[in-house]
């Protein structure tokens, strides 16, 4: 099972030559992943460490965004999110790669580490200091080894459709994992086959929603349709990660409902309250991520 572990951060990759090092150190950024060719160049830049990486045999990523859909006149229309978390839960073991530039970097870095992911992250000289900022809030993060959370199990086929399927589910806040057949530990596991699945893929996921129910769901977000939430679980509580794909544009007031009782938090949060079987608070604002650490 794959573990998130707060010292597994994503490294920037950097193609160019090591004139840009002052802007990395003025940015925090002490080690990077470069070219081969490039080696050379950085073994006199003190105070960074370049590994030698290439991209062959990476899986190239979409830059993570949101998407208003502007051109599409509804009252009902919502935001389309540019999320690659079901790819990092369909492929645990690859490593992955970002074209990432400005602050979408940031969000790059955030996405790969909430899911755990194994990835490197190309950015422009405009993507450097946010870049640097979220690399040192994650790696200021408290130690917590976690499973991730999952509430029902996914059968998957392989295909395209099945993919897109889970990539509803995700950002639809349905946890779920990848199982090879019937998990009986889990409240739901779904078979999908591509051949059986309706075209309408939006039904399929609200019908698994169903299936499911909302009241054994373990995190649900309220007040944001842009906000894409995941959770480890360790003994003594649980991690939330909070991802806004708005990367430019804070979300204020977002209300989480977290299945079970965590009385005990030190994160600056609002309305807290706990019933017999779940926590709810109150997330002032969330720029592009937060942690938020639970305990029991």
């Amino acid at each position: 099972m794959l573990l998130l572990l707060a010292a597994a951060l994503p490294t920037l990759f950097w193609d160019s030559g090591s004139e840009i090092a002052p802007a990395l150190k003025e940015a925090g950024i002490t080690h990077i992943a470069v070219p081969s060719a490039r080696a050379e160049s950085w073994k006199s830049v003190s105070s960074i460490k370049a590994d030698s990486v290439e991209l062959q045999g990476a899986v190239k990523l979409p830059t993570p965004s949101v998407n208003y859909r502007t051109d599409q006149a509804s009252a009902t229309r919502v935001p389309w999110l540019n999320s690659n978390g079901w790819r990092f839960l369909r492929q645990p073991s690859a490593r992955f790669y970002y074209d990432a530039p400005g602050n979408a970097a940031a969000l790059a870095a955030a996405e790969a580490f909430a899911f755990g992911a194994n990835a490197l992250i190309r950015t422009d000289a405009e993507g450097i200091k946010p870049l640097g900022e979220m690399l040192a809030y994650l790696a200021n993060l408290p130690d917590f080894e976690g499973t991730p959370v999952a509430d029902f199990g996914v059968i998957d086929d392989g295909s395209p459709v099945v993919g897109e399927v889970m990539n509803l589910l995700v950002r639809n806040n349905l946890l779920f994992k990848i199982v090879p057949s019937l998990d009986p530990q889990l409240n739901l596991t779904v078979l999908l086959k591509a051949k059986e699945i309706d075209p309408r893929i939006t039904v399929v996921v609200q019908q698994i929603r169903s299936d499911l129910t909302d009241e054994k769901r373990s995190v649900r977000i309220y007040g944001s349709a842009i906000v894409i939430a995941r959770l480890t679980s360790a003994a003594e509580g649980v991690r939330v990660h909070l991802l806004n794909y708005a990367a430019t544009r804070p979300v204020q007031g977002i209300r989480v409902r977290i299945l079970g009782r965590y009385p005990k938090h030190g994160a600056d949060l609002q309305d807290f309250t706990v019933d017999s079987n779940a926590t709810e608070f109150t997330v002032p604002e969330l720029k592009i991520y937060s942690a938020i650490d639970l305990k029991r």
